[in-house]
């Protein structure tokens, strides 16, 4: 494994940063492509891919830490630490508050921000399996199973690679998603709703091989916060297929501005 990919003493390259980064440029460069499709104003995108990052970030620290039951700095600056729903909702927050302050509709700019993320969070696990962090599952004698040595929470012993089965159906949900977005864009809300559903669905199935204990009915804590956020996204999908059909400004979208051509002087 490579937690660490380039060391330049106190300058230094890890997998795991490097894959996030990865992660929220891919969320950025999709979102901005399909906002202009839409005929929405793509500019506002980094901005929001940016309060996405930070407030994801800080939520995830913040998550952890309180599941430790301490907050510390060394703790909270750190590489390690990072717990996705904690990030799920400081991203969530972060990002409802500069769409709301941009010149785009909330609902229909969330679907889109909210359907690549699915991808963005399929990438960023690649970064944990290549500093083996200690998301692998249990021991398994499978042909693919692998020991992480030199991870950063190592183990000889073959493992589940499950960051890896975490990829495959993050990217298996996303291209679901992208596939029927042009369908559903007249419902807004309805791939949020999509989207939280399959998140949900995704990590409940990864949590069967992973090391994380049972708390209640022989359900993990992520297994249940998966089922509260496939329940939310049902109630969004039925809030936006009940939803009225109004023109409003969700809908009498205007493209974004162009420059104005200068007329030449004779």
């Amino acid at each position: 494994m490579y937690p660490t990919l380039i060391d330049f003493g106190p300058i230094a390259i890890h997998s795991f940063g490097l894959m996030m980064a990865l992660g929220f440029l891919a969320v950025l460069l999709i979102s901005q492509r399909d906002l202009a499709r839409k005929g929405l104003d793509p500019r506002p995108t980094s901005s929001i891919i940016f309060a996405a990052a930070v407030g994801g970030i800080i939520g995830a620290k913040l998550y952890s830490a309180l599941q430790d039951g301490r907050i510390e700095i060394a703790e909270l600056v750190s590489n390690s630490g990072i717990v996705w729903y904690g990030g799920v909702i400081g991203a969530l927050a972060a990002v409802l508050f500069v769409i709301h302050r941009s010149p785009n509709p909330i609902l229909p700019t969330i679907d889109t921000i909210g359907m690549a993320t699915l991808l963005g969070y399929g990438i960023g696990r690649i970064g944990c399996f290549l500093s083996g962090d200690g998301d692998y599952g249990p021991p398994s004698d499978l042909p693919w199973a692998m020991a992480f040595p030199n991870g950063t929470v190592p183990t000889v012993v073959p493992v589940h690679p499950t960051p890896l089965y975490e990829t495959g159906m993050s990217v298996i949900a996303f291209g679901l998603l992208w596939s029927i977005r042009k369908q559903r864009e007249g419902t807004p809300g309805w791939l949020l709703g999509g989207a939280f559903i399959l998140a949900g669905i995704e990590r409940f199935i990864a949590e069967f091989f992973r090391l994380n204990q049972p708390v209640l009915f022989g359900l993990t804590g992520a297994q249940l916060i998966s089922v509260l956020m496939a329940i939310i996204g049902a109630c969004l999908l039925y809030w936006a297929a009940r939803r009225p059909a109004v023109i409003e400004e969700e809908v009498a979208r205007t493209p974004p501005p162009t420059p104005k051509r200068r007329r030449r002087r004779r």
